[in-house]
C-alpha cells in the first residue's frame, strides 16, 4: 500500500463492511473480500482486482452499490480504477450468467489510465420520468386535522429538503380511505414545484410487482433495478403488498439500499405499521424504521367539518349548514364515505330536482353508508310519546284508563313494535303489565286510526320523527 493511502485505509475497511452487510456472505468472499485498495490521492481511488473476470462481474451485478458506497465515503467526485495483475493467479470461478466477452482494452493490465470507469454507463443519458402524480392531490387540498397533522408538517418538511432529513424513508400508514395516497403525492408535487429538475416517480407495489415480473420474463431485471436507482424521490404506495414475494424483496431491497446511500428520498405508505407487516425480510423492515414511521387516523369531527365544507366548495355547491353537521356526524369510517355520500347527495337533488336536505342525506346515507343514531328502546319511545302528548310518566305508568292515556299506551306499543325488536310480551310487560294479544289489539287500533284520521296520522308522523330522531 501505498504511503499515501494509509491514511484512507480504515475508510476502505469501513466500505467493506458496508458491502458485506448489503450482500450474501458467498458474493462477498467471493469477489469483494480479495479486492486490494493500492492508492487514494483524493481523486483516484485505485483497488487490485485478481483478474479481468472481477472487473466484469462487478460492473454488470454490483456497479449501483458500489458507485454509491465510494462516491459517499470517498467523495461524490471520486474515479475508479483496477490494476489487473500481468501474472494472474487461477481464476475465481466466473457465475454462469456472467458476461465472458473478451475485454480489450484490459490489453495494457499494469496501466490503470486504460480501465474503463465503472461509474460511467456507455449511452446511458439522463430521460424524464412521467412522476404518475394525480395532480388534483395538492398540499393544500389535504386539509389538516388533529388526525393527520403530523404526517402533513413532516410530509412538507422532506418537500422542502428530499432525502436530507432525518425522515428518510417517511412511512405512512392508517386505514383504508384516510389519505395515505393523497398525502404521498402531495409531497410528490410539492418536490416537484420546488425542484422540477428532481425525478420523482410515484407507483404502488402492485404495479412494482408487476413490472418487476414482466423484467424477469424479459431477461431485463438488471434494467429494472438501474431504471429506479435513477429516481430522485421514489413514492411506493401499498408497501405491504411485498408480503410473501421474496424475489421482489431482495429487488426492491437493492433499490432502496442504493437510492439511501445515495441520499435520495423514499416515500412509503401501508395499511399498517412497520411491526405489523408480516412475510417481509427482516432486512427489509429494520430499514422501513430507520426514518419516521406516521399514522393518519380516523378524522375528528372537527376535521369531518373541515373536510366536507372544502369539497363542498370546490364542487361549487351550496349546501345547508345542517346538512353538513349531519354528514360529519353521522360518517364515522374515513374520508372516502365522505367522497361518496357528497356525490350520491348532490347527484340526487341535480337530477332528481330534490331539495337539500337532512331528510334527503339521510335517506342517501342509508344506502351508501352506515348512519349512527342512537338506540331506539321501549322506554325511550314511552317518554317521547308522554313528551308530544302532555302525558305525565306517572299517569302514563298508574292503572289510570282515561282516554287519553289508553290511547298514549296504545300508540306506545305501536311504535315499539314497529321499531324495535323486543317481542310482544316484553313490549305488553313494559306498557302496562299487558300480554301479546292486547300489543296486537293496540296496533290494530293506532293503524285503523291513521288511516281514517288525518290530524291523528300526522300526530304519530311527528312522534315517529322525534323517536328516530330527526
Amino acid at each position: 500500500m501505498l504511503p499515501n493511502s494509509q491514511k484512507y485505509s480504515a475508510v476502505w475497511q469501513d466500505c467493506l463492511a458496508r458491502i458485506r452487510e448489503n450482500t450474501s456472505e458467498d458474493e462477498y468472499s467471493r469477489w469483494f473480500k480479495p479486492i486490494v485498495m493500492l492508492d487514494f490521492d483524493g481523486v483516484t481511488l485505485k483497488l487490485r482486482v485478481p483478474n479481468e473476470s472481477y472487473v466484469t462481474h462487478l460492473e454488470k451485478n454490483h456497479l449501483p452499490l458500489l458507485r454509491s458506497l465510494i462516491q459517499n465515503m470517498f467523495g461524490a467526485e471520486t474515479r475508479l480504477r483496477y490494476a489487473v495483475p500481468k501474472a494472474e493467479a487461477p481464476t475465481m470461478p466466473v457465475p454462469a450468467d456472467s458476461d465472458t466477452t473478451p475485454i480489450t482494452r484490459f490489453i495494457e493490465q499494469t496501466d490503470t489510465t486504460k480501465i474503463k470507469n465503472p461509474f460511467v454507463i456507455p449511452g446511458l443519458r439522463r430521460i424524464v420520468i412521467d412522476s404518475q402524480l394525480n395532480p388534483a392531490h395538492t398540499i393544500e387540498s389535504f386539509i389538516e386535522g388533529d388526525c393527520n397533522r403530523l404526517v402533513r408538517s413532516t410530509g412538507i418538511s422532506v418537500a422542502l429538503s428530499p432525502g436530507t432529513t432525518p425522515f428518510n424513508p417517511l412511512y405512512i400508514f392508517g386505514g383504508s380511505g384516510l389519505g395515505k395516497t393523497h398525502v404521498a403525492q402531495a409531497i410528490g408535487l410539492e418536490v416537484k414545484r420546488r425542484f422540477p429538475n428532481l425525478q420523482v416517480l410515484y407507483v404502488s407495489m402492485h404495479k412494482f410487482q408487476a413490472q418487476y415480473t414482466t423484467a424477469i420474463l424479459n431477461k431485463e431485471v438488471n434494467d429494472f433495478i438501474h431504471f429506479y436507482q435513477m429516481v430522485d424521490v421514489l413514492i411506493i404506495d401499498d408497501i405491504q403488498e411485498l408480503s410473501g414475494k421474496p424475489a421482489t424483496q431482495n429487488a426492491f431491497f437493492n433499490i432502496f439500499n442504493h437510492l439511501q446511500l445515495s441520499g435520495k428520498q423514499l416515500i412509503l405508505t401501508s395499511d399498517k405499521p412497520p411491526v405489523e407487516l408480516r412475510d417481509i425480510e427482516q432486512r427489509l423492515l429494520t430499514r422501513f424504521k430507520w426514518g419516521l414511521s406516521a399514522e393518519l387516523a380516523v378524522p375528528d369531527y372537527d376535521t369531518k367539518v373541515k373536510i366536507i365544507r372544502s369539497k363542498i366548495f370546490k364542487l361549487g355547491l351550496e349546501i345547508p349548514e345542517e346538512v353538513v353537521l349531519f354528514l360529519a356526524d353521522n360518517i364515522r369510517a374515513n374520508v372516502r364515505e365522505i367522497e361518496g355520500a357528497l356525490a350520491s347527495l348532490v347527484a340526487n337533488a341535480q337530477f332528481l330536482g330534490r331539495k337539500v336536505t337532512v331528510s334527503l342525506a339521510r335517506e342517501i346515507l342509508k344506502v351508501y353508508v352506515q348512519v349512527h343514531r342512537r338506540e331506539i328502546s321501549i322506554d325511550s319511545i314511552k317518554q317521547t310519546v308522554c313528551e308530544v302528548l302532555g302525558v305525565s310518566a306517572e299517569s302514563f305508568a298508574s292503572q289510570r284508563r282515561t282516554r287519553e292515556i289508553a290511547q298514549a299506551r296504545q300508540i306506545a306499543m305501536f311504535l315499539s313494535k314497529k321499531h324495535t325488536k323486543a317481542p310482544l310480551t316484553a313490549i305488553g310487560g313494559a306498557i302496562g303489565g299487558k300480554n301479546h294479544a292486547t300489543v296486537l289489539h293496540s296496533c290494530k287500533q293506532v293503524a285503523n286510526l291513521m288511516e281514517t284520521d288525518r290530524n291523528f296520522r300526522l300526530q304519530i308522523e311527528e312522534i315517529e320523527r322525534r323517536v328516530l330522531g330527526k
